[in-house]
């Protein structure tokens, strides 16, 4: 053991902790999506091809045998937008743990603006945006490029607002547009009573590394979504803690 220690060279040590965190990224980044269930089918079918061999199945062998051969192009069709999700975080401070943070007075403008809405049964959609730009959704919305405030986030999500039927873009501090429209999920494991404002935010956010809270009309709830999942029912409070976590750890 001790001879073993001695032979590590610092290269292989350097080596094992990339492979680790990027490891440990990986995991983060498919924790609580659908890649967990697929990840776990594919796992099933491997241990029934294993089986087959021991017990001599040899029809269903044949079968996985073809099957497993070409298992990097399943696991890129099956895995494509999670594939897509982690790609675009790599290289971004994102990935590599430095977080773009915004401003207190502005978080507690989002967190006021959210509860706000909710006691008055207005439904919105804020999304806040980090590594990966969101140009092509702010193009098809109205450009304001205004100060973040809890008055300007009301009023734009007022059902009388011509552009309060889409989502708010945040970006360094600045209202940057509204009335935007984001692409619905087509994750078939997303629950059946979500509203198009959930979905449109659990859609964004698998494709992008955007945060985005959401403000029920119906049930006066508010979530937070963020890499595909969504964590419904959140106070004042918890809103705040969780924002300020994620923007300025």
């Amino acid at each position: 053991m001790v001879e073993l220690v001695s032979n590590l060279r610092i290269q292989d040590a350097i080596d094992i902790l990339i492979i680790a965190y990027v490891i440990y990224r990986i995991i983060d980044l498919i924790r609580g999506t659908r890649a967990i269930q697929m990840l776990t089918g594919l796992g099933v079918v491997f241990l029934i091809y294993l089986s087959s061999q021991s017990f001599q199945l040899y029809t269903l062998n044949w079968i996985l045998d073809n099957f497993l051969s070409s298992i990097l192009l399943v696991i890129v069709v099956i895995f494509q937008d999670d594939i897509r999700r982690a790609l675009t975080q790599v290289g971004t401070r994102t990935f590599i743990g430095s977080e773009p943070k915004l401003q207190q007075q502005d978080l507690e403008e989002i967190v006021r603006a959210a509860v706000s809405l909710a006691s008055k049964r207005i439904g919105g959609l804020i999304v806040i945006q980090r590594e990966v730009g969101l140009n092509q959704y702010m193009e098809v919305g109205t450009h304001l490029d205004a100060k973040v405030s809890r008055e300007l986030i009301g009023s734009i999500f007022l059902p009388a607002s011509p552009i309060h039927d889409g989502a708010l873009i945040i970006d360094q501090g600045r209202i940057i547009a509204a009335g935007c429209f984001l692409t619905l999920t087509t994750n078939p494991y997303v629950s059946k009573t979500l509203g198009t404002r959930h979905r449109a935010a659990i859609g964004l956010t698998e494709e992008t590394d955007a945060i985005v809270v959401v403000v029920s009309e119906e049930d006066s709830t508010i979530s937070l979504v963020r890499e595909g999942r969504i964590t419904r029912g959140m106070d004042a409070g918890t809103l705040r803690n969780t924002l300020q976590k994620l923007l300025n750890p």
